[in-house]
């Protein structure tokens, strides 16, 4: 996530929709592992 807003705010490079959701699938998906799984150690 970090390096895509690196991309944009210094390259100036645009996101397109599918972009967007793949990003926001990625971070949910890490939410949603380190909340709720009992397999990572916290």
């Amino acid at each position: 996530m970090l390096i895509t807003m690196v991309a944009w705010l210094a390259f100036d490079q645009k996101l397109d929709l599918p972009a967007i959701l793949g990003l926001g699938l990625i971070i949910t998906g890490v939410v949603i592992i380190n909340v709720f799984s009992k397999s990572v150690a916290h």
